[in-house]
């Protein structure tokens, strides 16, 4: 009589098939010891993001992204390990290394599960974003018709604002703020300052892929988490550097928090980005790992998912955690309480960078 295999042993024959499928497709063996890179004209134009958000002057990094294009898809993985027994990946001129923790001999379910937090899966051909949740086995998605009805919301609420920031970041017109220079612009408003460093696109499609993924992001989180300041200053800044063809490398945000009402906010931003137009073997299997967790993830809506996965996330944290994160961190701790509506924002003075 056939043995009927136990949860594991399927998981364990799945993903060898998986590995072999992508050795047969694009001439790529997935392993652990693997550090081959995969090119953008080997199979389909390919970005790699790594992002680091720094407070003030620190030198830890509050905040650890991945973000992976692949077949017109986006894979943000958010909320990495920032300690030092972490995953690191470096990328040199010369060759692609990985360098793994100690135990990387671990199962790769289990190193998946403890080495990434929230997952956006950006999929723009379909007109949709689904956010993701491991650790609860949750998923959510949300169309992009639902975010531009959000865009309209916050543009009539902030224009009526009493506060002057805010009725500001409403726009539409920030011409008259931007000073550009050479790979660099920047944008100052009422409090506020926005520095921004760009890179060439690494090919031309990469300048409007990486903006299209980086509007997403941005409204995402004046849904999910709302809060701040509306998002257009970084949508305008977003335009304006995908039309001078280049990808941010390094955004600093600068607030003055002195008439602030909530003490105790850090009053500098600054998200550094590392841009490489190729994957790694071990990029690969992230995004496998993340399309089966899709494929498993209970669907509920984005008020469950907010009230089942991010809160229970938030009472993790510690409560030394600044208490504003940048857009690009799209970080998994609730800034509102109340139940996720896209009229009920509340005001800060912490935009997002």
């Amino acid at each position: 009589m056939r043995q009927v295999p136990t949860p594991d042993e399927a998981f364990d024959s799945l993903m060898t098939t998986t590995r072999l499928w992508v050795w047969c497709g694009i001439g790529l063996l997935v392993s652990e010891a693997t550090t081959i890179a995969i090119r953008a004209d080997d199979f389909a134009r390919v970005l790699r993001v790594e992002s680091e958000i720094f407070a003030n002057d620190e030198k830890v990094p509050l905040a650890r992204t991945l973000t992976l294009f692949r077949n017109g898809i986006a894979w943000d993985f958010l909320d990495l390990p920032v300690d030092a027994g972490a995953t690191t990946t470096h990328i040199g001129d010369d060759a692609d290394r990985v360098e793994r923790s100690a135990d990387g001999a671990e199962n790769t379910r289990e190193a998946f599960k403890a080495n990434c937090g929230e997952i956006v899966l950006h999929d723009p051909a379909r007109e949709r974003a689904v956010l993701i949740d491991p650790s609860h086995n949750l998923k959510t998605q949300i169309d992009t018709l639902r975010l531009e009805r959000l865009s309209v919301s916050l543009t009539n609420w902030a224009r009526t604002s009493d506060d002057r920031l805010v009725r500001w970041a409403g726009g539409p017109d920030f011409g008259d703020g931007f000073k550009d220079r050479t790979a660099g612009l920047e944008l100052i408003g009422p409090r506020v300052r926005y520095d921004v460093h760009f890179i060439p696109a690494p090919f031309p499609e990469a300048t409007e892929m990486y903006r299209r993924f980086a509007d997403t992001a941005i409204l995402l989180k004046a849904l999910v988490h709302p809060g701040g300041v509306p998002p257009f200053p970084r949508l305008a800044i977003n335009q304006r550097v995908a039309a001078a063809g280049g990808i941010p490398s390094v955004v600093t945000l600068q607030l003055d928090v002195k008439m602030s009402i909530l003490p105790g906010r850090c009053d500098t931003l600054r998200s550094v980005h590392k841009v490489h137009p190729r994957l790694l073997a071990g990029d690969l299997e992230r995004i496998q790992q993340a399309e089966m967790r899709v494929a498993v993830a209970e669907s509920v809506d984005l008020a469950v998912y907010v009230k089942r996965s991010v809160r229970a996330a938030s009472r993790d944290e510690s409560a030394a955690k600044p208490a504003f994160l940048p857009a690009s961190s799209r970080s998994a701790i609730a800034q509102n309480e109340s139940l996720v509506d896209e009229t009920a924002l509340t005001r800060t003075d912490a935009p997002d960078s």
